[in-house]
């Protein structure tokens, strides 16, 4: 009698493929990682090599002859890749970058092609502003153009203030990943995504935000969690209700946000004052800091928000901007904006400075 052979295959761990695949893909990753620090440093140190050699000879016009010469001599040498217009890159790269420390420190997260872009803003704040939410938000290169052309520098709180308090903001994010909310908050949100009619209610403006909450969280920036819509809050008998509310995880805050149609008021002050309030008696655990509430409106009164000194009641006040704007006329809002809130920041700065200069016995 033939014995039949068990045709049945033998079990198998389901996650065998899947854990031998997560192997593969990390170990790609970090040849990847390698492979990326050790180009990076390639360019910076070409570059310096380069910037050395044009600094000896004054000569006019030396800087175009040596790049092409060495262009074509390292084409022969190791065939693409080493364009004129890549020896621009990297001699851009070292004099942009004058201390290898800083790219040493950077260069395990960043790209070539995060530092290529990076490289060529216009000021020193710009660039570690890029590069400090490139590290922060793990943006890919992609999004980091975005945000450029979007321009999340200048719509952030930060490029108003003076030079040197922002880098010191910076420099804290940099050194102790310790984030301030003029770093999270824009004074422009680009919500162009939204698609809404040229006239609309706040209801709505909040349908639109919570059909692409992917999106608005993108605008808003990392470190934002949804927690609820229309949150009801019962004071003395009656009811309110927030229109958003969320959570910061850096900053470690409940965020309360109103949309308004139209100018700021002030009024809205009030209003959100007392949702703050209730959002730090009722809602707020043990560890966290106080609410931050944001006033999104149409447009703002700048005047009227310096007065009011919404800062000290933890308020921000946003303008949003619904429909697409070509990059001249951003620029230029945001411009004729940035004006204003500098000379008022400055304004202030004076007026504190000159009290404090008036001595008691005066």
């Amino acid at each position: 009698m033939k014995t039949q052979k068990n045709s049945k295959e033998p079990s198998r761990d389901p996650n065998l493929f899947l854990e031998i695949k997560e192997i593969i893909q990390n170990a790609k990753e970090k040849v990847a990682r390698t492979i990326n620090v050790a180009l990076t440093a390639t360019y910076w140190h070409i570059g310096k090599r380069i910037n050395n050699e044009v600094l000896k000879n004054r000569r006019a016009g030396y800087g175009k002859e040596i790049i092409k010469t060495l262009s074509a001599e390292l084409t022969k040498e190791y065939g693409r890749g080493w364009s004129e217009k890549q020896l621009r890159h990297c001699l851009r790269f070292a004099e942009t970058f004058d201390d290898f420390e800083i790219v040493s420190a950077l260069q395990r997260q960043l790209s070539w092609t995060h530092f290529k872009t990076i490289i060529y803003l216009k000021t020193e704040l710009q660039r570690e502003f890029y590069a400090q939410m490139c590290l922060l938000e793990n943006w890919n290169t992609r999004t980091l153009q975005k945000k450029i052309d979007s321009m999340l520098f200048e719509r952030t709180a930060i490029s108003k203030k003076p030079d040197e308090l922002a880098r010191l903001e910076l420099g804290q994010l940099r050194e102790e990943d310790k984030i301030t909310p003029d770093l999270v908050f824009r004074d422009h949100y680009v919500l162009d995504f939204l698609n809404l009619k040229d006239t609309f209610l706040e209801r709505d403006l909040e349908s639109a935000i919570l059909k692409d909450m992917e999106n608005f969280l993108m605008e808003l920036g990392a470190g934002f969690t949804f927690v609820a819509r229309q949150k009801r809050m019962t004071i003395d008998e009656t009811d309110y209700y927030l229109d958003l509310l969320f959570y910061h995880r850096k900053l470690k805050r409940l965020i309360a946000i109103e949309l308004k149609i139209g100018k700021f008021k002030a009024s809205h002050k009030g209003q959100m004052e007392l949702y703050l309030r209730y959002l730090e008696k009722y809602e707020t655990e043990d560890g966290e800091n106080s609410p931050i509430g944001l006033i999104l409106c149409a447009e703002g009164n700048q005047e009227q928000i310096e007065l009011l000194q919404l800062d000290k009641s933890n308020i921000k006040v946003a303008e949003y901007i619904t429909q697409y704007l070509p990059k001249e006329l951003l620029v230029k809002k945001l411009h004729q904006f940035s004006q204003v809130a500098k000379k008022l920041i400055e304004n202030r700065i004076d007026t504190r400075e000159d009290n404090e200069q008036i001595s008691p016995s005066q």
